[in-house]
């Protein structure tokens, strides 16, 4: 700006000086300037009115940049019958487009198995649960591909972090890396039933989870990877030998029999944070501009009954982008949820979103439901992602035309998203 302003002055003075201006001149001109700008103050004042109503009428807002805008949904396990046909993942990248979705997260780690063919997983005596698709391909690769030609990302999801079935091979095979409570007991109830947790404390299991997240990062051409609420640890769990020997190494003390004792909660919750640093640094050593994504419960829970510590991790600049998971029926409560401190001091930084529930095969979701809730999420500056990619209108209590219609109307115009930068 200041050189353009000083090319313009040179050609004032060079003007100035070859017109040969005299006093008379100069007054001639400027009251010709006066006439000039008389005529422009009714407009001018127009304008200044329409300032003021328009400011007075708009609330204050934390907005995300436009083109960052989050709009996904997450393609899970349930999807499979859609990711192992290449006409049908053709057809689900149509439809995400034309509904002017823009970000896609296909599970990756499921169950303790990974969903694509994987040489780390071998070695750790793992098999895929799903390789190949009718036609013989990597089915990551395919929806990788084709949601690129839509000009859709693709994060990939790292679904159950440190869970895994007890039956799994990966618990079958190293009981070793599992933690267990204070009672001895190594499994909890979760939402996929009952479940074993990987130590993230134990630098094996670190190293498993690093070269996965790495694999995928280096041999596809993702535009990052997410970790959500099960990159994490029950507060109950701990007591394995391995972290009682850590601790008491560290602080000379033997961990508390209370779980929740504040000082045990926060050295293992830090543990945790220490290894998702590190984690985001390896990721950014192979692509920098991958973005790292988390999609975390609401921060009081994460902390205090999961150790997640997100938001020193979003504060610690690792976090690119943040989907807050609000499943919540009820719109009091979900607004509520969505409002939270932690998600206005995110917006300020990075793409924020809420994670909404489109519906479960046996717990359909109303397109009502959807619809407010998403109106709420974007009237303060929020993206969205919704779960799962099927029962967006596949299980849906409305016909699929009607359940398309309503989505097309959350996103009327197309926000294409860029990379990390």
């Amino acid at each position: 700006m200041a050189k353009r302003f000083h090319h313009k002055s040179m050609r004032w003075r060079v003007w100035v000086a070859e017109k040969s201006f005299n006093s008379m001149t100069l007054v001639t001109l400027v009251q010709s300037w006066r006439r000039r700008l008389k005529g422009f103050l009714p407009l001018l004042a127009l304008i200044s009115l329409l300032t003021v109503v328009l400011a007075d009428s708009l609330t204050p807002a934390i907005a995300q940049i436009p083109r960052q805008e989050i709009r996904g949904v997450w393609m899970t396990n349930n999807d499979f019958n859609t990711l192992r046909e290449r006409a049908k993942v053709q057809e689900a990248v149509n439809h995400l487009r034309r509904l002017n979705f823009n970000t896609v997260y296909p599970v990756v780690w499921n169950s303790g198995y990974v969903m694509y063919p994987s040489a780390t997983a071998q070695r750790a005596g793992i098999q895929p649960f799903v390789m190949r698709g009718t036609d013989g391909q990597d089915i990551l690769a395919d929806l990788i591909n084709q949601s690129h030609r839509k000009g859709l990302l693709v994060i990939p999801w790292f679904e159950f972090g440190f869970m895994a079935p007890p039956t799994s091979e990966l618990a079958l095979n190293h009981p070793e890396w599992l933690t267990r409570k204070r009672n001895g007991q190594e499994t909890s109830i979760s939402a996929a039933g009952e479940v074993v947790w990987l130590n993230p404390f134990h630098p094996e299991v670190q190293q498993l989870i690093r070269n996965l997240v790495l694999e995928i990062v280096t041999q596809y051409d993702v535009d990052g990877i997410q970790f959500d609420d099960h990159m994490s640890l029950p507060h109950e769990f701990g007591y394995d030998q391995y972290t009682v020997a850590l601790y008491t190494k560290e602080t000379k003390n033997s961990p508390p029999a209370n779980p929740q004792d504040p000082v045990w909660v926060k050295w293992r919750a830090d543990k945790i944070t220490a290894f998702m640093v590190q984690l985001n640094q390896a990721v950014k050593a192979k692509k920098p501009d991958a973005i790292f994504s988390v999609s975390p419960n609401y921060y009081d829970f994460a902390y205090k009954f999961h150790l997640q510590d997100w938001l020193t991790w979003l504060r610690q600049g690792i976090v690119d982008e943040l989907i807050v998971q609000v499943y919540r029926p009820d719109l009091p409560s979900f607004v509520a949820n969505i409002g939270r401190s932690e998600i206005q001091e995110a917006q300020r930084t990075i793409p924020t979103g809420i994670g909404i529930m489109t519906g479960l095969r046996n717990n359909p979701v109303p397109l009502r439901q959807i619809k407010s809730q998403v109106r709420a999420a974007q009237e303060r500056g929020l993206g969205v992602a919704f779960f799962y990619y099927e029962s967006l209108w596949d299980s849906a209590p409305e016909p699929i035309a009607e359940r398309q219609e309503g989505f097309k109307t959350l996103f009327p115009y197309p926000m294409f998203r860029a990379k990390v930068e």
